[in-house]
């Protein structure tokens, strides 16, 4: 989290509308931290989308015809979406669509978070993005919950979470530890 996900896929999608190409843009309907009916970065950039509970039903919500114009589906928070695997393979591969995904691979846990990392082998290209430890400063690639809540899927934003290094992930207590076989 606190990476720039969210910034660096509305980057690039401006940049293909700038382009001449006509974008549509998917969120988890699960995401209303900062509107509803637009993808906001953490800093209140705003682009609007279609807030979804599914990637499949995107086609038939936005019509046939309308969905033949779009060149570029971005799809944000994309862990939330059970389908994003079959959804990217029928968008790129069968409609010819640029699909650029921004989302979490791993949840507070490190563990896999959602389908984020089943499409990596769909991907033309992976771009991994860091944010920096809030305690030291150093490439933060983990996750620290602030919270006591277990819940996987537990929406929040500086409030419930900080970018932390690994130092300070281990030192911090969240460390997963494996049974001894």
């Amino acid at each position: 989290m606190f990476a720039g996900k969210t910034t660096a896929l509305l980057r690039r999608i401006k940049s293909e509308a700038t382009n001449g190409r006509n974008i549509a843009m998917i969120k988890s309907n699960k995401d209303t931290r900062y509107a509803i009916d637009s993808v906001v970065t953490h800093d209140g950039t705003k682009y609007p989308c279609w807030a979804l509970p599914d990637l499949l039903s995107f086609k038939q919500n936005l019509g046939e015809a309308a969905y033949g114009k779009v060149d570029v589906i971005g799809i944000d928070e994309a862990q939330f979406f059970d389908d994003l695997y079959e959804f990217c393979c029928k968008a790129a591969d069968l409609d010819g669509k640029i699909v650029i995904v921004a989302g979490l691979d791993g949840d507070y846990l490190r563990r896999n978070f959602g389908p984020v990392l089943d499409i990596v082998p769909l991907a033309d290209t992976v771009t991994k993005l860091t944010a920096r430890c809030e305690l030291c400063g150093k490439k933060a690639h983990f996750t620290f919950r602030k919270t006591n809540d277990t819940k996987t899927e537990l929406i929040g934003g500086a409030d419930m979470y900080m970018p932390v290094c690994r130092q300070h992930y281990v030192n911090n207590g969240h460390m997963v530890k494996k049974p001894v076989a």
